[in-house]
């Protein structure tokens, strides 16, 4: 079986299981008073240091009676008029071994999508699914993963909602993530309407941020993507939207926000990042 070599391990997150474990029991530590029938959820992407407790906690939350047997992981930084692309075959390594791609599944897709392949060899280098690989392993050890990047676009929402009919069909118990991190501010990304200081921490905050983490409690896959090409506050707003359409096809009818951080609160600078946890809840 052919294996997807890792691209950040030793610098975004550490490269062997016993630094990975020591960091996820640190995570976790967090006290998160949340309890539900979770579907899925969206995850920030940024170094560990960074967001790791947020997506930690998200994908942790995961956990109920009967585990996941697959868990679709959408992402990939990509523009309106990008193709999707996904990983049809193989395995992905992770520190805690490998995840195995579950193949039957990602057929399905390609009978349905045009997608550009990314194999074990040759593959777009991209951080947005592979942070939350060595999570999912250490939490569901034997779950199988779909892996696809989806530009901010409706091919996102019909992507995710058809991930939820074939999850139907399969009668596989399938979990959804979409990973994506919010406003990117500053010199460093182009991006500053409110100047720098407090004023452009605050406004990115409560404003610019809230606006689209506001429409993904609401799931509202279509205006997420809108919100985001607007306003420049979610950089993988097509994995989100996938996320969302999926969740709510299998189940989930409301969301709630596990975490808000920034990298602002670990490293105060002129140029930050955002992130949010969500987790999708089937009442």
């Amino acid at each position: 079986m052919s294996i997807r070599k890792v691209m950040f391990a030793d610098s975004w997150y550490p490269g062997s299981a016993k630094e990975c474990e020591k960091e996820i029991e640190f995570f976790l530590k967090e006290k998160n008073n949340v309890t539900g029938d979770f579907i899925g959820g969206i995850v920030p992407h940024a170094g560990w240091y960074f967001s790791g407790s947020t997506a930690c906690n998200v994908i942790h939350f995961l956990k109920d009676k009967t585990p996941p047997e697959v868990i679709t992981v959408f992402g990939m930084h990509l523009a309106p008029n990008s193709p999707c692309y996904i990983m049809k075959k193989g395995a992905w390594e992770t520190p805690f071994g490998e995840i195995q791609i579950e193949e039957d599944f990602t057929s399905r897709l390609m009978d349905k999508f045009g997608f550009i392949i990314d194999s074990p060899e040759v593959f777009a280098q991209d951080n947005t699914i592979e942070l939350q690989l060595p999570f999912i392993k250490y939490f569901f050890n034997d779950v199988k993963i779909v892996p696809i990047g989806v530009p901010p676009a409706e091919i996102a929402v019909e992507t995710g909602r058809y991930v939820a009919e074939i999850s139907k069909k399969s009668q596989l118990n399938v979990k959804v993530l979409g990973s994506t991190d919010l406003t990117h501010y500053g010199y460093n990304y182009d991006f500053t309407p409110k100047g720098t200081g407090k004023d452009s921490v605050d406004w990115a905050k409560n404003e610019n941020d809230r606006k689209i983490i506001d429409l993904m409690l609401k799931m509202d896959a279509d205006k997420v993507i809108a919100e985001a090409l607007l306003h420049k506050n979610a950089c993988c707003s097509g994995a989100a939207a996938a996320s969302i359409a999926a969740a709510s096809a299998l189940g989930a009818d409301n969301a709630g926000l596990v975490k808000y951080a920034s990298s602002y609160d670990k490293s105060p600078n002129e140029s930050f990042v955002g992130y949010a946890g969500i987790l999708f809840n089937k009442t």
